[in-house]
């Protein structure tokens, strides 16, 4: 099959829904020889920010002259971002040969989207052969498609409130999906955490004999955006930047350089210059991306309450105080409680539809923004919100994206390939 078809089929899969366990993936794994291979990988989960902190270790032991290989979900322009080889993309066409190859594995099975794609992306890394590969989940960790790797490092990213109809609907609940990805004796780093969640951890890590690496109380950050310094153990690395924005990217960049101390030390030829270089080279798009001129247009994937607490957190930091909301929601989120760390800061909101999967309704943004006072207007496209909110967003109060990566992505497309004219 080409490209198109094999896209055809992989989004064909999504009748089956997400179905969470490892039944499908371990009959795939038996039918192709090469996934019986043990596969050198580090295992990241939680919940914000285990795209960021995946890309930034990749990112890490590519500098280090590793051959690295880097699955990461959902993509923002094209499939092939979902599977790297060296910080690149593969083909098209590999992935109409990684696609054909699984689905005769998928024979008879019902597989999911993300299943299917999972099992693209251990093939690809297995026959290109990669000294290393950073693998991010998808929902949850426990009975996640992935979790079938058997990882010589293990992270856990800060976990908070999301996809609750899956994963549960207490932090305690989540973090337990989210530590299901832990293996007897293996290291894991874990990022920031709530007290109820970090019980959870700690109690399962120290059930399998996981030894533990905690941000804030073995590894530190600290300075800002251009000068910061990361204190590991007893290693310290100095005069650090990170290219992307955000207190919470450089909290991402310590935990992905804890990572890399930690492989390190089990033989991994990983130096401070690697550390240093890797947090200059990144590029991760939608993460507190300005667009047109600063100060004008911001783009931020952050959808659930934790993500909005990072972008408030952002908007506080650069003293903005009133904001034109270009939002819309995808799946069950509830924007009374998403969108209350913004609340303080929206002079008005623009409510727009997310053109991919199932999306909360406009009217019900509409309502929670009449529930707190706040101007709201309803649109039928994501293009016609943002173009009603840059013509009222004037010199001083910015237009502000976010509520869903299928959003940020949409606009993002148009605005990269130059539809988007208003904008200059």
């Amino acid at each position: 099959m080409n490209f198109t078809a094999s896209l055809d089929y992989l989004y064909g899969l999504q009748r089956f829904g997400i179905k969470l366990g490892l039944e499908n993936m371990q009959v795939i794994k038996s039918r192709l020889p090469l996934l019986r291979r043990r596969l050198p990988c580090i295992h990241v989960a939680g919940t914000n920010g285990k795209g960021s902190v995946s890309i930034m270790l990749a990112e890490i032991l590519r500098h280090s002259g590793m051959r690295v290989g880097l699955y990461t979900s959902p993509h923002m322009y094209c499939f092939t971002e979902r599977i790297r080889i060296d910080g690149k993309p593969v083909s098209q066409d590999e992935v109409a040969l990684l696609a054909e190859q699984v689905r005769l594995a998928a024979e008879g099975l019902p597989v999911t989207f993300f299943e299917a794609a999972t099992a693209m992306a251990l093939l690809a890394f297995q026959e290109h052969r990669v000294d290393i590969a950073v693998i991010e989940t998808g929902l949850g960790g426990r009975l996640d498609a992935t979790n079938i790797v058997e990882p010589q490092l293990c992270l856990i990213t800060p976990i908070s409130r999301d996809h609750t109809e899956h994963l549960g609907g207490t932090l305690a609940e989540i973090a337990a999906e989210k530590a299901g990805i832990l293996k007897p004796g293996v290291p894991v780093v874990v990022g920031r955490q709530s007290p109820e969640a970090l019980e959870v951890i700690l109690s399962a890590a120290s059930a399998l004999d996981a030894r533990t690496c905690l941000a804030g109380r073995d590894f530190f950050c600290a300075g800002d955006h251009g000068d910061i310094s990361v204190l590991v153990g007893s290693e310290s690395i100095e005069n650090l930047s990170c290219s992307l924005d955000g207190r919470h990217q450089q909290d991402n960049y310590a935990q992905a350089i804890a990572a890399a101390i930690e492989l390190r030390e089990q033989g991994l030829s990983i130096t401070d210059v690697a550390i240093r270089a890797a947090g200059r080279t990144l590029v991760w798009p939608g993460r507190l991306e300005w667009w047109a001129c600063r100060q004008k247009i911001l783009a931020d994937v952050s959808h659930n309450r934790a993500g909005i607490g990072s972008l408030a957190d952002y908007l506080d930091d650069l003293q903005v105080t009133k904001i034109h909301l270009v939002t819309g929601l995808s799946g069950e989120r509830a924007p009374e409680e998403v969108m209350l760390p913004l609340e303080n800061l929206v002079a008005s909101v623009y409510a727009v539809p997310v053109c991919y999967g199932p999306g909360v309704p406009t009217a019900r943004i509409a309502a929670w923004a009449a529930g707190v006072a706040l101007p709201c207007k309803e649109y039928l496209s994501a293009e016609e919100g943002l173009t009603a909110a840059v013509a009222a967003c004037g010199d001083e109060a910015p237009v502000v994206i976010c509520g869903s990566l299928y959003l940020v992505a949409e606009l993002s497309k148009k605005f990269k390939a130059g539809d988007l004219p208003f904008i200059h």
